[in-house]
């Protein structure tokens, strides 16, 4: 197997050209619904991870020399440290010739060399992919739901009387103002947006073996660098207790400058001792305000779910998010 790997900092473009090809090939078969990659947010998420730390990739060719496959895989730095993703894409008209278990054994030999136990992947449902993570020894752990936002569809004079509605059912939620904060977080607000992004950790994760993720400053600010890298617009809106000034939940959304009708529904959490005021659906439609003003020429919102996180799902279809796809996650201990 011809295989390359790229360099993370300086990778050959040639090389990052086939991989992005790939997957498009495999994404108009497996999920044509979705947005796929660009070169830009390729070769950004390979030199910084979406948290300060490069990915390993590699693609391979046929004897043409035409790109087939290509691998990706993380090693969390922040924390997890027993746990390792990897994604194996070949190209649909050269599967089941066993290119994947190649390219997968490849990744593999790297992952075990570094010392991880835990192995974990995903693929879309009904695509090739889930039955090649059981043939590589991946259980099913995590079924997530994928949903859209038709943003132009969206029924304005509902989502009012939703957002009345919600303030009225929680009359404590007047205690709370919700702030816009664009782009990076202002250095005197960093600590406390830090600390108040581990309420993520409450969300489910199911079956898969996931240590609590941390959130120190530094890594919000690898975040912000990854969007900024990859020209995307960050948009926060937080809630902030009235009386105490403690931020109590926040939602996150980011617009691909390169394709400007798409955006992506980053975290939206709401710190613990602040729930049961309906601070979820008051901020996601705050945020809908928000981007209506800034970014009129918004179309779709994408956004993923565990199936089994009820309580945020409820809150996506009541704005009017649909199921567009779902995936499948999987986990492998490595011995």
């Amino acid at each position: 197997m011809d295989l390359s790997w790229l360099d993370p900092e300086h990778p050959d473009q040639v090389d990052v050209a086939g991989a992005v090809a790939v997957l498009d090939a495999a994404r108009a078969v497996d999920a044509p619904w979705a947005a796929g990659e660009t070169v830009t947010s390729y070769t950004v998420r390979l030199r910084l991870g979406d948290d300060g730390y490069p990915l390993a990739a590699a693609v391979t060719r046929d004897e043409s020399g035409r790109p087939v496959g290509t691998l990706r895989m993380a090693m969390p730095r922040w924390d997890n440290p027993h746990l390792a993703s990897l994604r194996v894409v070949v190209d649909p008209r050269v599967r089941q010739r066993g290119l994947g278990r190649a390219l997968f054994e490849a990744g593999l030999e790297r992952i075990r060399a570094e010392g991880r136990t835990l192995l974990c992947g995903w693929s879309f449902e009904g695509s090739p992919g889930v039955d090649f993570q059981k043939a590589m020894g991946l259980d099913p752990v995590l079924p997530e739901a994928l949903r859209r936002l038709d943003v132009p569809a969206m029924d304005w004079s509902r989502l009012d009387q939703q957002y009345a509605e919600a303030q009225r059912s929680a009359a404590s939620a007047a205690d709370y103002e919700l702030v816009r904060m664009p782009g990076p977080v202002p250095g005197e607000m960093l600590a406390a947006v830090a600390t108040m992004t581990e309420s993520i950790n409450d969300a489910p994760t199911d079956d898969l073996e996931l240590e609590d993720e941390v959130f120190p400053p530094e890594r919000i600010r690898a975040f912000e660098a990854y969007l900024a890298a990859t020209g995307r617009r960050l948009y926060r809106v937080l809630a902030r207790e009235r009386t105490s000034g403690t931020l109590a939940g926040h939602t996150v959304v980011d617009v691909d400058s390169e394709r400007p009708w798409l955006a992506g529904q980053g975290d939206t959490s709401v710190v613990r001792a602040h729930r049961g005021h309906r601070l979820g659906l008051l901020l996601k439609i705050e945020m809908l305000r928000w981007l209506r003003e800034v970014e009129p020429q918004l179309r779709t919102i994408d956004t993923g779910n565990a199936a089994s996180n009820a309580h945020m799902i409820r809150v996506n279809e009541e704005l009017g998010y649909e199921v567009v796809g779902r995936i499948i996650e999987g986990q492998r201990h490595l011995s």
